[in-house]
């Protein structure tokens, strides 16, 4: 039952406008932790942007007492899912993330006035190279999957997609937010969840 509303948001090609989705092959990695179906994300030319595969069901624990989290029941640095760029990316700040194939790990940005305005929730997925994130079932402190993820972006800054566990009900499918942010609204494992894959940061 896990899998079927994955299963659904890839019967068919979906196609919204300047990006459309369709199923992505098999995983390159972490193939007994995700899902078995898995989404693609391509351009209005056609170009493949990413492929990814998200675990499920998500390792739930006790709740952390951190404030302004959606999935406070998720443990800090808890392996998430694999993210394969076909082509160089740009992530939400302008930063370039290469070719290859990548772990998403859940992180919060840390209350201390410099992500004023970042997302209405602390909840973001980090990227880390696969070849430096060897043990998928570890769970890296902060400090750790900020050094990591820095190897992705290249930059002081780690590379990483704002997301969040989604109260709504909503269709399965890659949608228009705003202006600029084309989010993934998903199911992991009964979690109902938005990932914004493309898009631009304000301010």
């Amino acid at each position: 039952m896990k899998h079927l509303l994955i299963a659904a948001l890839f019967c068919s090609t979906i196609a919204f406008g300047q990006y459309k989705l369709e199923k992505a092959g098999v995983a390159p990695a972490g193939a007994d932790l995700v899902a078995k179906e898995g989404a693609k994300v391509l351009d209005g030319a056609g170009k493949v942007i990413c492929e990814l595969w998200l675990r499920s069901p998500i390792p739930t624990g006790a709740k952390s007492e951190e404030q302004a989290l959606t999935l406070p029941e998720v443990e800090h640095g808890t392996f998430m899912g694999i993210i394969q760029f076909a082509m160089k990316y740009s992530d939400r700040r302008g930063q370039t993330v290469m070719p290859g194939v990548y772990t998403m790990r859940y992180s919060y940005y840390p209350q201390n006035g410099d992500h004023q305005g970042a997302a209405p929730q602390r909840d973001f997925l980090l990227l880390t190279p696969i070849a430096v994130d060897k043990d998928l079932t570890a769970k890296p402190g902060f400090a750790d999957l900020m050094e990591m993820s820095r190897k992705a972006s290249g930059t002081p800054h780690p590379s990483v997609f704002s997301f969040w566990k989604e109260e709504e009900s909503f269709e399965p499918g890659l949608k228009l937010l705003g202006e600029h942010d084309w989010v993934l609204y998903t199911n992991m494992g009964g979690i109902k969840l938005g990932i914004i894959l493309v898009g631009r940061a304000e301010g």
